[in-house]
């Protein structure tokens, strides 16, 4: 993704990448320089996007319990 440098010094972030990192209006971003002498732009105010993991979390649907659920895979049921 390219993007162009105005004359202030600033750049607009790729809509792809304030997705991937969760960057909406008001967002703070940190640049930092790697290892390897490349600039990594992250969230500075540590709210990363939840994974697709993270937002299924606690999903799983009317049904069994745990005690049911373990008591099947116990052979129990």
């Amino acid at each position: 993704m390219t993007t162009t440098v105005t004359a202030k010094g600033q750049v607009t972030i790729p809509k792809a990448v304030r997705d991937l990192l969760g960057i909406v209006p008001g967002s703070k971003v940190d640049f930092h320089r790697a290892a390897d002498g490349s600039v990594v732009l992250t969230r500075a105010d540590k709210k990363q996007p939840a994974s697709r993991f993270q937002r299924l979390r606690g999903h799983a649907g009317k049904g069994l319990d745990t005690d049911a659920i373990m008591a099947m895979t116990r052979g129990e049921a």
